[in-house]
């Protein structure tokens, strides 16, 4: 959730009388985006506190209807399907000084040049990250029931040996108390699930991050691992790692056989850190369940066992924002801009020196 000081309007803000002297701002999105990203009230606080350009650089910035709004912007906010600003780009913005970007990663966005030359940028991953780790909380508690399962032999009229429709037959454990989770990477969704299956089903937590524990590791009952002991001892595994040319498959054939039969795979992150021929093969054999948003490729192709597997959960790529959620990342964007345009420092900076190994 977005804290209520991100919400809060500076106090320097203008009133409807008062000339509007904030920075030159300049949208670089396509207008559905602006719409769907930005509630009414959020773009009222913006125009409040920027002054925004009346184009919109959405095609590109070599257009020459945009060349004054460019020489004039301060504040560049980006989002999806944005247009990459390299070095060319940035002659064209002499007096740029922040980028703000209404979605995750700035990895495809902006090119070294940007950091080079002292523009800060930030992004709205942390409001991402809020549907991912709630997506996961509910993936592990219906995981854990075996929800998916169970509801396939509910639809193929599967009885057990008393004749209940609610066929336990075979499986190795069921429920949420008394679980071990192990989380792969102490990302920002990461450690917000940490925090969840804590304070939700005050799970004992297994962390592995090679870099950081952030933290999270101050609560008694998470504990940091290496990747094969959490995989060993886990009842399910969630997957918040970036992909790097480090970490793809990271989850293979060998790391897989330690997982103990019946544990559950959880990854909303890149379907790239896991093996899927590996996987596919425990999976199908029922050793292990598997709740997958992300695949490798993505999607599988049509007629993919997974996608009928039993103890299989496939969906589309559908953790992040969407539909209402996205304003979570207008909000979080329109409040950097209000700190920039009250001389504050943004809360969301991306550290350059850490880009290559964050997602």
């Amino acid at each position: 959730m977005i804290s209520k000081s991100e919400g809060e309007s500076p106090a320097s803000a203008p009133t409807d009388s008062a000339p509007r002297l904030g920075p030159r701002a300049l949208l670089a999105l396509d207008p559905g985006m602006t719409a769907a990203v930005f509630t009414a009230q959020a773009r009222r606080r913006l125009e409040e506190c920027v002054r925004l350009g009346p184009r919109t650089a959405v095609g590109g910035f070599d257009d020459p209807a945009l060349r004054e709004d460019l020489a004039a912007c301060e504040v560049l906010i980006t989002g999806w399907g944005s247009p990459r600003l390299g070095p060319a780009e940035l002659e064209l913005m002499p007096r740029l000084r922040h980028v703000v970007h209404c979605a995750g990663t700035v990895k495809a966005l902006v090119d070294p040049a940007v950091f080079a030359r002292g523009v800060t940028v930030s992004n709205a991953a942390d409001a991402n990250a809020v549907p991912v780790a709630e997506y996961t909380l509910a993936a592990v508690i219906l995981g854990a029931k075996r929800a998916f399962t169970l509801a396939h032999r509910l639809s193929t009229g599967s009885v057990d040996e008393d004749g209940s429709h609610r066929d336990l037959t075979g499986l190795p454990w069921i429920g949420t108390r008394d679980l071990t989770v192990g989380v792969i990477g102490a990302s920002r969704i990461g450690a917000r699930v940490v925090r969840l299956v804590r304070e939700v089903l005050g799970a004992t937590v297994l962390l592995y991050d090679p870099y950081t524990d952030a933290g999270l590791t101050r609560d008694p009952g998470v504990h940091r691992s290496a990747l094969p002991e959490l995989l060993a001892r886990c009842d399910v595994v969630s997957v918040h790692a970036p992909l790097t040319a480090e970490t793809g498959n990271l989850l293979g054939a060998e790391q897989l056989a330690l997982m103990p039969d019946g544990a559950v795979l959880i990854n909303t992150a890149r379907g790239g850190l896991v093996d899927t021929e590996a996987l596919r093969r425990e999976v199908l054999s029922g050793r292990i369940d598997a709740v997958l948003d992300v695949t490798e490729p993505e999607p599988l192709e049509g007629g993919d066992a997974l996608y009928d597997a039993p103890n299989a959960f496939v969906t589309p790529h559908i953790a992040g924002a969407l539909g209402n959620e996205v304003t979570r990342l207008g909000d979080l964007a329109v409040a950097e801009v209000e700190r920039i345009a009250a001389g504050r420092p943004v809360r969301h900076a991306v550290d350059a020196a850490g880009l290559a190994r964050i997602a």
